[in-house]
């Protein structure tokens, strides 16, 4: 994916970023080769990062940039069991991946922080989510958050593979994941700031791949 549109625009409206171009390639081609297995995508974060998992999410479970029509054997299928709404849903539902972030659960969250300890609240959600090629995308702008580097380390004892998006120096982070993304900031705000074009530019990709999402307008 190193020359696709999607990633050659993302380098043009950020050149900084040219270094991380092959890793963001990498990245989406395992989500891809995830996704088509299967399997699926959890993420965490902490703070701004919590926010960016559920974003991500967002533009995962449904269309991003292009329409993803359901199978036609599927639309047939409900047609079939519902002749009136069958034919809605058919018609208005989309595609998508499995996409969960691990920051949304309110009740889960305050249920392992307070039974188990606050480091543990992505760890023990990996043990009960987690399966073997699954992807683990972490988000830290430090690289060093306790709750995240936990849950690599069990997601990597569990066979998941692990995505890290963080600032400059990858932190802690940098020995614990199979693909890591640094933008080029060490001030949280800025490392903030890059990231949400970097996963804007993995959904396109993963759309185009997966959806055939035509993104020759960038």
């Amino acid at each position: 994916m190193n020359d696709h549109p999607a990633l050659k625009a993302l380098i043009n409206r950020y050149p900084e970023l040219e270094s991380q171009g092959p890793v963001i390639s990498e990245a989406a081609s395992l989500l891809v080769h995830s996704f088509r297995k299967g399997n699926k995508l959890l993420l965490c974060g902490n703070g701004g990062s919590a926010s960016d998992t559920n974003h991500l999410v967002g533009e995962l479970v449904k269309s991003f940039e292009a329409k993803r029509p359901l199978p036609t054997s599927f639309q047939h299928k409900l047609k079939r069991m519902d002749e009136q709404r069958g034919a809605f849903l058919a018609k208005t539902l989309q595609q998508g991946v499995s996409a969960i972030s691990l920051a949304s659960n309110t009740a889960l969250l305050t249920a392992i922080s307070n039974d188990l300890s606050g480091d543990l609240i992505y760890a023990q959600q990996i043990m009960g989510y987690g399966q073997a090629n699954d992807v683990l995308l972490a988000i830290s702008s430090s690289g060093n958050s306790q709750n995240v580097l936990d849950a690599l380390l069990v997601a990597r004892a569990k066979s998941l593979k692990t995505i890290g998006l963080t600032g400059e120096t990858g932190g802690q982070m940098a020995a614990c994941c199979d693909v890591l993304i640094r933008v080029p900031a060490t001030s949280t705000r800025l490392v903030q700031e890059y990231h949400l074009p970097v996963y804007h530019t993995l959904c396109l990709l993963i759309e185009s791949e997966l959806f055939g999402a035509d993104v020759s307008d960038l």
